[in-house]
C-alpha cells in the first residue's frame, strides 16, 4: 500500500495487468483505489496499449514491473523495464533494475521509490505524502 501512496504522490498512474484472474487482485485493487485493473488476460499488450491510448502516453514514459514470460512483451515496449527478486532470468535479462525484494514482500514499492530516486524527487513526494497524511 505504501508504494502505491508513493506512486500517486508522485503523480503517476498505476494499473495492475495481471495474467490469472484473481478475485484477491480484484479486491486489493479496489483497497487501494487502483481503477485500472486487466485481470485475466494472458495477452498484456491488449491492456497495455488501453492504456498507453487512455492516458495518451508513449513507451518511453511507462514502467512496467514484471516477473514471468507473459511480461516480455510489454517489458520490451517500455522506457522503464522492471524485474523483481524472483523473476526469470529472460526477465531479469531486458531490465533496466531489479528491484532486492522479491514479488508480493516490497518490490512494487522498491520499484516506485527508485524511480522517484532517479528523478530526484524523493523529497518534494515525501513532503506530498505528509501533507496528505495530516489532513486525513
Amino acid at each position: 500500500g505504501v508504494g502505491v501512496a508513493m506512486a500517486k504522490a508522485a503523480g503517476y498512474k498505476i494499473a495492475l495487468i495481471s495474467g490469472r484472474y484473481s478475485p484477491a487482485t480484484e479486491y486489493r485493487a479496489k483497497e487501494l483505489n487502483i481503477e485500472d485493473v486487466y485481470n485475466g488476460g494472458l495477452n498484456k499488450i491488449i491492456a497495455y496499449e488501453e492504456l498507453k491510448k487512455k492516458y495518451n502516453l508513449i513507451d518511453s514514459e511507462i514502467a512496467y514491473v514484471g516477473d514471468d514470460l507473459i511480461d516480455i512483451p510489454v517489458m520490451e515496449k517500455v522506457g522503464i523495464p522492471i524485474a523483481v527478486a524472483n523473476a526469470i532470468t529472460n526477465v531479469k535479462e531486458i531490465s533496466t533494475y531489479i528491484t532486492k525484494t522479491a514479488g508480493g514482500y516490497g518490490a512494487f514499492r522498491e520499484a516506485v521509490s527508485w524511480i522517484i530516486e532517479q528523478q530526484g524527487r524523493m523529497d518534494e513526494v515525501l513532503k506530498t505524502m505528509k501533507e496528505h497524511i495530516l489532513k486525513s
